[in-house]
């Protein structure tokens, strides 16, 4: 598995800051926010539900993760993404560090993957309770 998520209720803009609020107790800010909605409406003319691409990063994981490996830059920021579901529910899905920085073969990276997980885990858990 390279995800893991949780559900949401409320709008998909209470949504955005109660996402970046979570992110940012584990120490988290978003880099970028792809409304990818609105791209696909701009670019192909195609309708579909309100989907964003955070990307999040913690700047003190980034700063060893990439001095373990200055390539490991190809694999950040973690990407989180809220969307929302025909039943109009919101979900909130992380990408999985530990399956993605498998992709490392350097032995420094895989205690950081782990760390990371365990902040985005707590992050996840936090939405899960609103």
């Amino acid at each position: 598995m390279y995800s893991f998520d949780t559900s949401i209720s409320g709008t998909m803009e209470e949504a955005l800051l109660l996402v970046r609020a979570s992110l940012a107790k584990e120490g988290f800010g978003v880099l970028f926010d792809i409304d990818i909605q609105a791209v696909l409406k701009a670019k192909l003319g195609v309708d579909s539900r309100p989907y964003h691409i955070l990307g999040a990063c913690n700047p003190g994981y980034a700063h060893r993760a990439l001095s373990a490996d200055s390539n490991v830059g190809l694999l950040l920021p973690c990407n989180v993404v809220v969307r929302e579901e025909e039943n109009g529910r919101l979900t909130v899905a992380f990408m999985d560090p530990n399956a993605v920085l498998t992709l490392v073969e350097n032995p420094e990276i895989n205690p950081i993957a782990r760390q990371v997980r365990a902040s985005l885990e707590k992050v996840c858990d936090d939405l899960s309770s609103h």
